[in-house]
């Protein structure tokens, strides 16, 4: 079964899971540079974050995009694309 026939729920439960998952794994080197846990490289760290982020935004937007759903998912989606493009900016002007 491909992601586009899926339920919209499953599809919206995927997205928080890889986007909160994105947004912890950002967070290590922000915690690392203030701690100085860890003397290795954060930039790969951080990449992954933001590529977990993408793929969780393009998630709700393809939920967002889909016929007939009801006003409550469309609503949990459009507040989903709005956290994640906030973190998004967040995390590319740090």
């Amino acid at each position: 079964m491909s992601w586009e026939q899926k339920n919209e729920d499953i599809l919206l439960k995927r997205s928080f899971l890889f986007g909160i998952t994105g947004i912890v794994i950002c967070l290590i080197p922000l915690f690392n540079n203030y701690f100085n846990w860890l003397e290795i490289p954060m930039t790969p760290v951080n990449g992954i974050g933001i590529v977990l982020q993408f793929f969780a935004l393009s998630i709700a937007i393809m939920v967002l995009r889909k016929r007939k759903i009801t006003e409550e998912t469309k609503d949990k989606a459009k507040k989903m694309i709005l956290v994640l493009g906030v973190s998004l900016i967040f995390f590319f002007l740090l």
